[in-house]
């Protein structure tokens, strides 16, 4: 830049400063040191000059620090100098996708958008260095730039020295600033298939220590290129990363689906559609026949219940969580895919690829450019933060990767203590999970827990579990075989009509034949529809629906302590999904109130649930301690009676080896059958509970 353009640019800056920003400086001047950045907005640097603001693009490695010299140089009306004070550019139009950044944007300022996938600890980083001679003491200041540690090139500045070193860094005469490194990840709702790009991040000073794993965030600055190093040398190939001037954080939920007004008008209208929720629920998975419960509980969880923050400071999640347990080939990960293609914000993820770290967040020392800082980096969950988590096959998944799940799903928090790094990141989530059960038909007369080699504390956090079987059944059969062929027709029709010249079929044969397929409000639409309705929307629950659930919880306790088994057919985390399910149907309508027929619509999905899970297979009754323990309250009568004769009897035998004829004596006279002790010793002996031997003798063990 000549000295001209220069001058020119100082005046500019001056006037700019004067008529734009002279309030914000006062309240700088106020504030500094405390506070020690000036944001600007472009549009205002727009709206002065074009020409500057030009510039301000194409060469703000040169321009900014003019800014903030002549921020420096600016005359104030109270004792105060801005000796270290920053300008930030905000609100810069050159946004760029993470995955579109070339080389025509090197030394450029833009603005990309994304999710910060992983954060380094903040550590001071040299911009002067004081070396002292060790010869004559004389100290010689040197810049530092780069990455790389530069030391004197041309010796001592001593005249009467001039020697080469050795020298000693002076830190207390040296100057540092804090430094942090990020890498910022494309958002999972803009990929569709594709992956995701990830973009390195530097920032320094008071942009320090603001960012965490999962959020969201708009960052402007310079795109600037790191030559790589390779065995024989330099590599012709440089890697990018974003040397940051400001930082946005993107504070309204779902803010990244742009709705515009005719947008609005087409929610609108749906919201008052008396059909609305057939039309919902229809859209969901349309490919899959039947299922409407399931639809239905999914289409719920994508528009959320209400979180709250209780008064005491405790946090009441709004998100409800699924899981879907069936035999192969019912459509589980279709009604996963479709649902998550609806999802403002979704993550999928799968089986044994998934490990504990990638569903939650772990502490890795990060060797990248050699610096070897401890980073902390999210997973699934973090990263679908206020969206939809989809875990698939969970039945393949590790027990201690499934162990991870409990505090992220009920405390929607992971909390990390690793090499000095103490975070606690969000994961405000949904989780949709599926599993496949352990023996490949799901068994009605085996407990769920074992089916899928998951713990009862975990699935006690699911709001919602449904068991999807393969019955054969000759009329369902027949609907099922017409749908798939169905399908399969309209899907040939298209491809042909879209590959084939002088195909035989009209469009309007096509429309007729996709009719049964085509969801009724199409995927982009029902995206914006839970964006607008989560972003706008908190219901409150009636007096006539607040009754409602309440009886409905009050009656099936009455039940369960009515019946001969005294069972537990219900309890408070039911009853809280219950609201949540009830808030989210508000939220379809777009309304503020919680009705009576959307409490109406929640109990009828939990009695559904608990009917076709939560029963206890012996006395048919329902029993939510099947969830919630593991094993109903009839399991649990035999294991006590297995447990009292073993130990009465086990001091009359040798070695406390009781004869299993003894048990099989007792509980015929408590109207047990044989089978059931023989399977309740199965169960006993894999938990170390009793040993046998061979298949006459049982002990049990202290």
């Amino acid at each position: 830049m000549t000295k001209d353009n220069e001058n020119k640019h100082a005046q500019m800056i001056k006037r700019f400063f004067k008529d734009y920003c002279w309030t914000d400086i006062l309240e700088l001047a106020n504030m500094y040191p405390d506070t020690r950045s000036l944001y600007i907005n472009f549009i205002n640097v727009e709206k002065f000059d074009r020409y500057l603001a030009r510039d301000l693009l194409n060469n703000p490695g040169e321009l900014i620090p003019e800014f903030e010299t002549n921020l420096k140089e600016i005359d104030l009306p109270v004792d105060k100098i801005l000796k270290d004070a920053h300008v930030r550019i905000m609100n810069v139009p050159t946004r760029v996708p993470i995955g579109e950044l070339r080389s025509k944007h090197l030394g450029k300022l833009i603005s990309i958008e994304g999710m910060v996938r992983k954060a380094t600890e903040v550590r001071p980083r040299i911009t002067k260095a004081a070396f002292q001679c060790l010869r004559c003491e004389h100290i010689t200041f040197v810049d530092q730039p780069s990455f790389k540690f530069e030391e004197p090139f041309s010796g001592c500045e001593n005249e009467t020295c001039g020697k080469k070193g050795p020298y000693k860094v002076r830190i207390e005469d040296s100057i540092f600033v804090d430094a942090q490194k990020l890498q910022v990840q494309e958002p999972p709702e803009d990929l569709r298939g594709t992956q995701a790009q990830n973009l390195d991040i530097s920032i320094e000073e008071d942009l320090t220590g603001l960012i965490l794993p999962g959020e969201r965030v708009i960052l402007t600055g310079i795109l600037m290129s790191r030559q790589r190093t390779i065995r024989d040398g330099k590599s012709t190939f440089y890697d990018i990363f974003l040397e940051v001037n400001s930082i946005e954080r993107m504070g309204t939920a779902f803010d990244e689906i742009e709705i515009t007004p005719e947008d609005e008008k087409k929610i609108l209208t749906l919201a008052r559609d008396p059909a609305v929720y057939d039309k919902v629920i229809s859209s969901i998975a349309p490919l899959i026949y039947g299922m409407d419960d399931v639809k239905e509980a999914t289409a719920l969880q994508l528009f959320s219940g209400v979180p709250k923050n209780a008064p005491d400071g405790s946090y009441l999640r709004g998100d409800i969580h699924l899981l879907c347990v069936g035999d192969p080939s019912k459509g589980k990960t279709k009604l996963m895919k479709s649902s998550q293609a609806r999802s403002p914000r979704a993550v999928f993820t799968s089986r044994k690829a998934t490990t504990a770290g990638g569903l939650t967040a772990i502490v890795t020392k990060d060797e990248k450019f050699g610096e070897g800082r401890w980073a902390v980096e999210g997973g699934a969950l973090v990263m679908a933060d206020k969206g939809v988590a989809y875990v698939d096959e969970a039945d393949k998944m590790r027990q201690g990767d499934r162990d991870a799940l409990h505090e992220a799903m009920e405390q929607q928090e992971i909390n990390l203590a690793k090499a000095g790094i103490i975070a606690t990141l969000k994961t405000r989530t949904a989780v949709f999970m599926s599993a496949n059960p352990k023996y490949g038909k799901f068994d009605t007369y085996e407990g769920l827990a074992e089916q899928i080699n998951m713990p009862p504390s975990l699935l006690s956090r699911f709001d919602l579990i449904f068991v999807l079987l393969d019955t054969p059944n000759a009329v369902e059969d027949a609907r099922i075989s017409e749908h798939v062929l169905g399908t399969h027709t309209a899907g040939e029709m298209r491809q042909q009509r879209e590959t084939v010249s002088d195909s035989a079929f009209s469009t309007e044969e096509l429309a007729e034949a996709s009719t049964h397929v085509r969801p009724e409000i199409p995927p982009d639409l029902f995206r914006k529809h839970v964006a607008y309705a989560r972003r706008n929307i908190f219901p409150v629950l009636t007096t006539e629906a607040r009754d409602h659930i309440h009886h409905f919880y009050l009656d099936l306790r009455k039940t369960g302590q009515s019946s001969k088994i005294k069972s537990i057919p219900i309890t408070t985390r039911q009853e809280e999904a219950t609201v949540r399910l009830a808030e989210a149907s508000a939220r379809v309508r777009l309304s503020q109130g919680v009705t009576l027929d959307d409490a109406k619509r929640a109990t009828r999905l939990m009695l559904n649930c608990l009917r076709t899970v939560g029963i206890d297979s012996q006395s048919g009754e329902v029993d939510a301690s099947v969830l919630n323990g593991g094993s109903s309250k009839s399991q649990r009568d035999v294991i006590r009676m297995v447990r009292e004769v073993l130990q009465e009897r086990g001091r009359k035998y040798p070695a406390g080896k009781v004869p299993v004829q003894d048990l099989f004596n007792e509980a015929e006279q408590h109207g047990i059958k044989k089978e059931r002790i023989e399977t309740t010793l199965k169960k006993m002996t894999s938990k170390g509970d009793v040993l046998m031997w061979g298949k006459e003798h049982v002990k049990l063990v202290a």
